[in-house]
């Protein structure tokens, strides 16, 4: 306790020592955002009152407490549950995601995939305010300020445009926003208006958002009635490339003995990467072109697949056919609900039964791992739950 006494005038000497470089920096971001033609009356509405919130710095800076695997990553985004919701708002937004497909020739699952990946329909597009978070960023980050004060500047200039009322810019700490989570600078780049009012509102319109994703998608090199790509079988001690890139003819990996999962030839025009993202002994896939273009949407193999995935669900096609490397099974969202609620039962404080597994789901859960003998990693897994269902803990 005295330790802690002890450093509380630190602590309040760092606070305002960050204060006031936050305000001084705010200073310079008015002339540097006039340079990009915003006014001064819009600054200064726009600033008025906004102070460092420092959660920004803390999400730049903590490091997850372990990578999520790429089962459990799928587990969760492309689970029954969000296949059946996705179907749902396809069906609800049938004429909306006909008319983007026809402007830009992007499919509507794949449309639809992006959205339900990114936001889950519109239920989770982030708490905090867009101007907030990245003008802390670009006066306080130890890294990308740069990144920062150019996605401030372009939240700006969307406040001066109009298109989205100020009050509605929450999003992420690194400022994606939207029903799909477009960050400021795409938007000014690639959003257009769905819905004819002649604003592009990515927030209260979904039409706006979701022909906003067709053009990235288009504009990111999607080939119109081309596949993303399919699940193959690799030979046993396959040796060969892997990756997204380099791409090759499709009768080079026919040539390497790979067939599509069901044993039939390969197919598709075009160069192909063979994707394996769970190393040698997991599930393959061939990927396209049109892979590329929802890899460009995060950068991240992990998102990529899930896109594709959730796309090939929505059509009606298998999930993933191989099985992955590990005698742990991921959990779907409900299974995640459950284990939660048994973990509320035996005392535990996880917050709501929502399926989110924060750091309070982490921790009960490595404290439980620990009484049945498994690894402290917090993971959300079969046995974790089958030992709560089964009363061992």
């Amino acid at each position: 306790m005295r330790a802690s006494i002890l450093a509380l005038p630190f602590l309040l000497l760092a606070a305002t020592g960050a204060r006031a470089d936050f305000d001084s920096c705010v200073a310079g971001l008015r002339s540097a955002a006039a340079a990009k033609g915003v006014s001064g009356a819009t600054f200064d509405r726009a600033m008025a009152g906004v102070t460092p919130d420092m959660k920004v710095i803390e999400a730049m800076n903590n490091q997850p407490e372990f990578k999520t695997p790429i089962w459990d990553y799928l587990g969760t985004l492309v689970d029954d549950e969000k296949v059946a919701e996705g179907r749902s708002m396809m069906r609800q937004h049938a004429s909306t995601l006909a008319a983007a497909e026809q402007r830009f020739g992007v499919d509507r699952h794949t449309i639809a995939a992006v959205w339900g990946v990114e936001s889950d329909f519109g239920k989770a597009r982030g708490k905090m305010p867009l101007v907030q978070a990245l003008s802390t960023g670009a006066c306080l980050a130890p890294r990308r300020n740069a990144f920062f004060k150019g996605e401030l500047i372009a939240t700006l200039q969307i406040i001066q445009r109009g298109d989205v009322r100020p009050e509605r810019l929450f999003g992420s700490w690194a400022g994606a926003f939207g029903h799909t989570q477009f960050i400021p600078s795409t938007y000014m780049r690639l959003a257009v208006d769905g819905d004819g009012d002649g604003r592009r509102d990515l927030v209260d319109s979904i039409p706006d958002a979701l022909h906003s994703t067709a053009n990235f998608m288009a504009k990111a090199g999607w080939v119109t009635g081309a596949s993303w790509g399919y699940e193959v079988r690799v030979p046993d001690g396959y040796s060969g490339p892997t990756g997204r890139n380099p791409k090759q003819p499709v009768s080079s990996w026919a040539a390497r003995g790979i067939t599509k999962f069901d044993g039939s030839a390969l197919s598709g025009s075009g160069n192909a990467g063979l994707l394996m993202p769970a190393g040698r002994n997991g599930p393959a896939f061939l990927v396209f072109k049109n892979y590329d273009a929802a890899y460009s949407y995060n950068g991240a193999d992990s998102y990529a697949l899930a896109i594709s995935l959730l796309s090939d669900r929505l059509r009606g096609r298998p999930g993933v056919q191989g099985e992955w490397p590990t005698d742990d099974l991921p959990l779907s969202r409900e299974q995640r609900r459950e284990l939660q609620r048994l973990l509320i039962q035996r005392g535990y404080n996880v917050g709501e039964p929502d399926g989110a597994v924060g750091a309070l789901t982490r921790a009960a859960i490595k404290e439980i791992e620990g009484k049945i003998g498994m690894p402290q990693t917090g993971r959300p897994g079969e046995k974790v739950l089958r030992a709560l269902k089964g009363g061992r803990v």
